[in-house]
């Protein structure tokens, strides 16, 4: 009974980034990079990664997780289930 009574979860809108197009190729061009060369990897890892070498168009871990999910929806990265822990990981 309580399954019928829960709302479904709200569509979300896409994402947009505000930064310009030549940086935001830049940003993303460098995770893809990480993703691939590392294998799946959680957003720790990914941010751990993006600081070693050293990209300086990313602001902080939330927006490297915003640009990752927007990566997402474009179809550039795959979230995998990482089924050992609670963490998920990335993966190109």
């Amino acid at each position: 009974m309580r399954y019928f009574s829960t709302k479904p979860k709200p569509k979300m809108k896409p994402i947009e980034l505000k930064m310009p197009p030549e940086q935001t190729q830049t940003i993303t061009r460098v995770i893809f990079d990480i993703v691939k060369e590392h294998g799946p990897l959680t957003v720790t890892q990914t941010w751990d990664r993006v600081k070693e070498v050293g990209l300086r168009g990313l602001t902080g871990k939330s927006h490297m997780k915003v640009v990752l999910r927007w990566m997402r929806e474009r179809q550039k990265l795959r979230l995998v289930c990482n089924h050992v822990g609670p963490h998920k990981q990335f993966l190109f």
